[in-house]
Formats: structure tokens, sequence, C-alpha cells
């Protein structure tokens, strides 16, 4: 059964389907049918970069430290919470990952909601879009592993606590780190998924008050999802950066 176009797909798929084909044809990829190169996960994505942009765009002319206003308020109150969580685990140089931290849950947070919107669809209700977090996440956590221990004593790490373990607890690590991915991928796509099709359910069973409660569903679970993608992003950044005594 073909995917149904959004609105935002339908638009780009009118007017921009040669550079979506240019863009498939650089990764060596082809669309099955060349008038619509353009998936409702793809353009979902561009929608909540090009949200998180404006927003900010907006916000940041707008600081003003003797009288904040109230989206202000709202991102410090979001800026502590993460400053004190990268802190707790992390460690004291915690907040020299925020930034990372800041955007994956922003991202991740606004994609969550884009599905509560009329006639959208959450892009994290597609597996390629948290399967994509996910590995910036990994990629990460190794880089910044590498790069606050060296290479040599980031992968001692693998060997485990002496070198005659190290046959059994190399292939082991290895399988844990790789698992890593496949398992925020998995949570974050199956949450949002099941979220998505009991709201769209009861939208077609019973279309006013009852909805409500399931849109509200909705907006908790696209914050805890957020929130646990993040946390668990952090603690693989704690493993990887601190230090053996």
């Amino acid at each position: 059964m073909p995917e149904h176009e959004l609105l935002p797909t339908l638009f780009f798929n009118h007017f921009l389907a040669g550079p979506g084909n240019a863009i498939l044809a650089l990764v060596g990829e082809h669309a099955s049918d060349p008038a619509k190169p353009w998936a409702n996960w793809v353009t979902m994505q561009i929608l909540v970069l090009l949200f998180m942009v404006t927003l900010f765009a907006v916000l940041r002319p707008k600081i003003n430290m003797d009288k904040p206003g109230k989206l202000q308020h709202i991102f410090e109150v979001l800026y502590e919470f993460l400053h004190g969580q990268s802190e707790e685990i992390v460690g004291h140089h915690g907040p020299h990952y925020l930034h990372m931290f800041g955007t994956l849950f922003l991202f991740i947070l606004f994609a969550n909601l884009m599905g509560v919107i009329p006639a959208f669809e959450s892009p994290t209700m597609f597996p390629q879009v948290p399967l994509g977090c996910a590995l910036v996440a990994f990629l990460y956590y190794n880089l910044m592993g590498f790069k606050a221990q060296g290479v040599l004593s980031y992968l001692k790490h693998f060997m485990g606590p002496s070198l005659p373990l190290a046959p059994i607890m190399i292939p082991i690590e290895i399988v844990s780190h790789l698992a890593r991915p496949l398992s925020l991928t998995i949570r974050l796509f199956a949450n949002m998924y099941a979220s998505e099709q009991v709201t769209l359910v009861f939208l077609g069973l019973v279309p006013l008050v009852v909805p409500t409660v399931f849109m509200g569903l909705h907006v908790f679970v696209s914050f805890l999802q957020a929130y646990i993608f993040v946390l668990l992003t952090m603690v693989y950044v704690a493993g990887s950066v601190e230090h053996e005594h």
C-alpha cells in the first residue's frame, strides 16, 4: 500500500522533485517513483529543523537578563534541568557535552510532538529517524571517549579488568556497544509508533472529547521518550569519558 502523502510532502514532491532525486543519486539511491522522491519522514524532519532554527532566531534577540520573557523562562528551566542532569550523570565536566544533549533532546521532542498537529505525523514513528539519532549518539560518545582518554586507553576498556579475560571481554563489549543504537532505535520508534496509532484510532472512532485525552498522553510520551533517549546518551558519554583509577 503506497504511503499517504502529507501536505508538506505533496509540496516538496511537486516543486522540489528534481533536487530530491539529485540528493538520492548522491547517496546511490533511486526513488521508486521519480515524481515522488520525498517521503513523509524526510519532510517532517525538515519542518522540525526549520521550526528549531526559526524558534531560536526569534528567541535570541529577545534574551533579556533583567526582564526575561515567557519563552526565555521556558528555555532557562530546560537548560537548568539538562545542566543538572549532565553534572549528576557525567560528572563535573558534564556541561561540556550539554550542546549535544540539548540538541538531541529538542530535536527528538519537537519531532515527537509533530504528531499532535492535525494532518502531520511524528517523524520518529518511522524507524529511519530514531536510527539516525541513535547513530549520532553512538558516534558521539565514542568520539568523546577517544578524545578524553586517547585511542589506546579507550580501547583498553574493551579488554576488561585483566589481560587474561580479554578474549572473553572484547566480543562481549563489542556486542554490548553495538546493541546500544539498536536499543535506542527500537525504544523510541516503538513508543512513538504505538502512541501515534492509538491517537489515530480514537480520532477515527470518537472524533470529539475522548481523543483529547490520548493527545495529552501523546504529549507526555513525547517528553518522556526524548528525556529517556538523552538520559541514556548521558550514561554512555559518562562511561566513555571516565578514567579508570
